[in-house]
């Protein structure tokens, strides 16, 4: 559906996770990794790279479930998601944006059923959670995974833009008019999420696109940054730090000066290359759904009503259909046989 760009595509990336001041324990994880050297690091070659055949992921899950459950949830994960792509991914015959986003949604089911399987088996963790916000890059392109409130934002010409939607009760009040983005900022349930990956057997994926620029830079992070830290400020910080450690460092910072609440996750992209259009020009920026073609969708995350099935007839009412039609047959045969009859 979209081109592949030919020329070089380079990527610039540092990821932070922080306790924050309030929590004793971290269950936030995150994940970077190179897809086409099958290489997960924060080391010198994965924090700069060009972007390979396979592409390249970026993973941020929040844990929920106390103590060590949400800090499994969260390493399951990561884990699973970049396992299954390596393994299905990896061993693709069918290198397309299509089979990409495909595997990147499939992989987050995976790691879905494997959390619930766990917990289930485990009643010491039973009830065990995490948000996961994927993001895969091929291409010119990145293909984005939401399940929960963690976010992804991009950073074009100073400006941010969320690029993921929370699954939150929040954000359901907002788009029905029912609370501003301030107020729902301000509430104490901002912290109530529809959906996370383990709770229950299936999940709905929210699977999206966006086309990257040069100079673009892609923002992931846990609600621990996101509920202290505007996107304004987001931007401000990234753009006026160009080393990406520094910036994850001052945005965690300014974070936990507000409270730190809550664990505290940040992943930073940088893109660039002659493979990237340039910033200006149309282009829409936002939460853009990626529609799967019919042979290409995954496991369906939810039951899909397809209406009830046409009444059988009890064997007592097809004797009556059978009885209705002997005597419909009767009646016409005798009123042919009165009309032949007729002088």
């Amino acid at each position: 559906m979209f081109r592949r760009a030919p020329k070089p595509i380079r990527i610039q990336v540092f990821g932070k996770t922080d306790l924050g001041k309030t929590r004793d324990h971290n269950e936030d994880c995150f994940l970077i990794a190179d897809l086409t050297r099958e290489e997960a690091s924060l080391q010198p070659s994965v924090r700069e790279h060009v972007v390979g055949e396979h592409g390249s992921i970026f993973v941020v899950a929040d844990g929920m479930g106390g103590a060590a459950a949400g800090e499994l949830a969260s390493e399951m994960a990561t884990e699973t998601i970049y396992s299954q792509l390596v393994r299905a991914w990896g061993g693709e015959r069918e290198v397309t944006p299509q089979r990409f986003a495909y595997r990147l949604k499939e992989a987050v089911e995976v790691a879905n059923s494997r959390i619930h399987a766990h917990a289930k088996a485990h009643p010491a963790v039973r009830g065990m959670g995490t948000t996961t916000t994927a993001v895969g890059v091929l291409g010119d392109h990145v293909y984005l995974v939401q399940v929960g409130d963690s976010r992804a934002y991009l950073i074009r010409d100073s400006q941010a833009y969320q690029l993921t939607k929370d699954q939150s009760l929040m954000q359901r009040l907002v788009e029905a008019g029912e609370l501003t983005e301030e107020e729902a900022a301000q509430s104490e349930r901002r912290n109530i999420i529809l959906q996370a990956l383990g709770p229950d057997p299936k999940v709905k994926v929210d699977l999206t696109h966006q086309e990257i620029r040069r100079g673009d830079v892609l923002v992931l992070c846990s609600d621990g940054l996101s509920g202290q830290v505007k996107k304004e400020e987001i931007a401000e910080i990234v753009n006026s730090e160009r080393d990406l450690q520094a910036a994850c460092d001052r945005l965690i910072a300014l974070a936990n000066q507000r409270g730190g609440p809550d664990n505290i996750t940040v992943i930073i992209a940088r893109f660039d290359g002659e493979g990237l259009r340039s910033a200006g020009g149309e282009g829409e920026v936002g939460h853009q759904l990626y529609p799967l073609i019919d042979t290409e969708t995954s496991t369906e995350p939810v039951p899909v009503y397809r209406g009830s099935p046409p009444p059988v007839p009890n064997r007592r009412a097809r004797w009556r259909m059978v009885a209705a039609a002997v005597v419909a047959a009767a009646l016409v045969a005798a009123a042919v046989y009165l009309v032949s009859r007729s002088p």
